[in-house]
Formats: C-alpha cells, sequence, structure tokens
C-alpha cells in the first residue's frame, strides 16, 4: 500500500513512450463498493485476469491457496504471467528487453513454474528486471532473499 505498483506504472509508461522494448506484468487492487476483494493481474500487452479474490474460510476447498482472505488463482495466474515470461526470455540479446515483474510476493510465490520462470529471466543476459519484491516480515520467502542478496540487483526502498 506505499505506492509500489503505482511507481510501477509511471516508469512503465515513460519507458514505453521512450520507445525502450518493454513487457510484463503489474497487480491491481479489485475494489467493489470501496472495499477490496482481491487483485487482478495485468500485462502491458492489456491482458487481464484475476490473480486472488475474498473467500470466506467455509467454502476453502483443500486444493486452495491461500493468503489471508484470499483464494489465489494459480490457474488464471499461469496463463497470463507464464507465456509473457517464456516470450521475453526467448527474445534476441541484440536488443536488451526491459521486463516488469509486478510483484513478487507470496500469492505468485504458490507457482513453481512462475519460480522458475524468474529466476530464469534474471538470469538471461538480455533481460533487465524491474520488480518490486515484500519487505521482510514474518516467515523469509526464499526467492524474494535469494533475489534481494544478488550481486547483480539494485533494491530501492518504497515509502
Amino acid at each position: 500500500g506505499v505506492g509500489k505498483t503505482t511507481l510501477i506504472q509511471k516508469v512503465t509508461q515513460a519507458l514505453k513512450s521512450s520507445g525502450i522494448p518493454i513487457d510484463g506484468f503489474y497487480t491491481e487492487e479489485v475494489r467493489e463498493g470501496g472495499r477490496r476483494t482481491g487483485f487482478d493481474v495485468v500485462t502491458l500487452a492489456g491482458n487481464r485476469g484475476p490473480l486472488s479474490r475474498v473467500s470466506s474460510n467455509s467454502s476453502t476447498s483443500r486444493h486452495e491457496y491461500r493468503v489471508g482472505q484470499y483464494a489465489v488463482d494459480l490457474v488464471s495466474f499461469e496463463q497470463l504471467v507464464l507465456p509473457m515470461l517464456r516470450n521475453v526470455n526467448h527474445g534476441s540479446e541484440a536488443e536488451k528487453k526491459i521486463c516488469v515483474i509486478d510483484e513478487i510476493g507470496k500469492m505468485e510465490l504458490f507457482s513453481q513454474a512462475f519460480i522458475q520462470a524468474v529466476r530464469q529471466t534474471l538470469t538471461g543476459s538480455g533481460v533487465v528486471v524491474l520488480g518490486t519484491i515484500p519487505v521482510p516480515k514474518g516467515k523469509p520467502l526464499d526467492l524474494v532473499e535469494e533475489i534481494r542478496s544478488r550481486k547483480d540487483v539494485k533494491v530501492f526502498n518504497v515509502s
């Protein structure tokens, strides 16, 4: 809630208008009647799908991935994000590309395929990643701490 996604959107617009090749996704709050009911994934190509929605504990199936009051829609998330990440990773190395990943957080990390794709993107030589990671609180998230401690990563704290 400090403005990470807003910052990502403004930087993305600035890069796009400069003609820099950029692809990726951001997460956006979904609100109904002034209340947050979930999050959507929005790709820079303009596709949108649910990442999570509020769900009552009583309707919880044992296959549901949850973060607090939110049930995570892993299928929707992977269908939107994985093809884009694979595409970014297979671009020509002559053209440096920027890949926006907002965010690498608890909900997204339920996807093993996403974790793998993020690692590949970070090690790919033709890609610069502009991403967001959460401030550590509670149990550390392995991939987030791995990213934070990489020598080729610069972390800016947004407040």
